[in-house]
């Protein structure tokens, strides 16, 4: 009884503890220019909610929270401003742009090195390249010859694996277009079918060819875990200019405890399999969605911030910190809604 209670549990534990340690990277990207540019740093915090943990050393506190769902590096003079020589608010827009925007690039090149990681350990980097066909292949019927190096889908450009399988999966109708580099040039393939398959309630196209796989040497992991990032960067921004324009299924978003869920999954199955790659691929992804969500100019995000930095910089005009604030408390509001609306569904999932 109590080592099936733990075999369920520590995955958990473990999903969280990654999660922590992503959120923790992020902060620490704050804090660590912070201290370099000496500004007054008077909480950096891991977590949301209630302290479960707080210690002061020199004029900071340090605390673990109750809420594994973000973290903070609360500044002198950022919410207010404040005559202190080190607050926030008194030292030079450049400054504050790059305290603002390390969070978001420390996740960014966390996710690079995750995936350098996973690349280097592989035994084949996937290219959009066609190697082979399965048979009786719906997409060599429509035109797709071995050896075409897929360069587009549409409007759409491919440089990575993670890319055809993203503008593949999210086409409604199982019929595009693919711009192909054939014998040395580049052709379009026009109307391809897919066949399709029904997984619950959604259609989901079928993926009928092989592609090229590269040696993991040191200049193939160098190139491909750039792209790769890059990639998963420009997912997530697709992703979300889907989500504003509504054109999205409810059953796509997932917010920490959705999150955690899968990797807690994960961590069991590599832990059982003793394959880790799959459990580093999530790690990386979170990483970057984090990284690029955060650089969104959006008030409360960093990219808000940023933004008005630079407004600042270019204007001549600084903002007062309690207008800023202000404006960051109406974004926070409306992210911590969304964060309800995403959690609630998260937990439907599971009934």
């Amino acid at each position: 009884m109590i080592a099936n209670v733990w075999n369920t549990v520590w995955p958990i534990l473990a999903a969280i503890l990654f999660f922590g340690i992503i959120i923790m990277s992020h902060e620490l990207g704050h804090f660590t220019f912070a201290r370099i540019f000496k500004v007054k740093v008077n909480e950096f915090s891991i977590g949301m909610g209630p302290a479960i943990f707080k210690k002061r050393r020199g004029d900071t506190d340090y605390s673990l929270r109750l809420l594994p769902i973000g973290g903070y590096c609360a500044m002198e003079g950022e919410e207010e401003d404040s005559s202190d020589e080190g607050a926030f608010n008194n030292k030079p827009c450049w400054q504050r742009a790059i305290i603002i925007i390390a969070g978001a690039t420390v996740n960014i090149i966390c996710g690079i090195i995750i995936m350098a990681i996973i690349l280097g350990t592989s035994d084949l980097i996937g290219t959009p390249q066609i190697v082979k066909f399965a048979d009786n292949a719906a997409s060599e019927q429509g035109g797709l010859r071995v050896g075409d190096k897929i360069v587009a889908i549409g409007s759409d450009r491919i440089y990575t694996e993670y890319d055809l399988s993203f503008y593949m999966m999210r086409d409604k109708d199982a019929v595009m277009d693919f711009l192909v580099e054939r014998n040395g040039e580049k052709e379009w393939v026009k109307s391809v079918n897919f066949d399709t398959t029904e997984n619950d309630g959604r259609t989901t196209v079928i993926y009928d060819f092989a592609i090229v796989g590269v040696e993991p040497t040191v200049g193939h992991v160098a190139k491909y875990a750039f792209l790769d990032s890059f990639s998963i960067a420009r997912i997530v921004w697709t992703s979300l200019f889907d989500i504003v324009t509504l054109n999205f299924d409810m059953n796509d978003l997932s917010g920490p405890i959705g999150t955690v869920d899968i990797i807690a999954d994960t961590t069991s199955e590599a832990v059982s399999t003793m394959d880790f790659s799959r459990l580093l691929t999530i790690m990386a992804l979170i990483a970057i969605n984090i990284g690029v969500f955060n650089l969104i100019p959006f008030p409360a995000l960093d990219g808000g911030r940023f933004l008005l930095i630079i407004f600042e910089g270019a204007t001549g005009k600084k903002i007062p910190a309690n207008v800023e604030a202000a404006i960051n408390n109406v974004g926070f509001m409306l992210l911590m809604a969304l964060m309800v609306v995403v959690t609630v569904n998260d937990i439907s999932k599971f009934f």
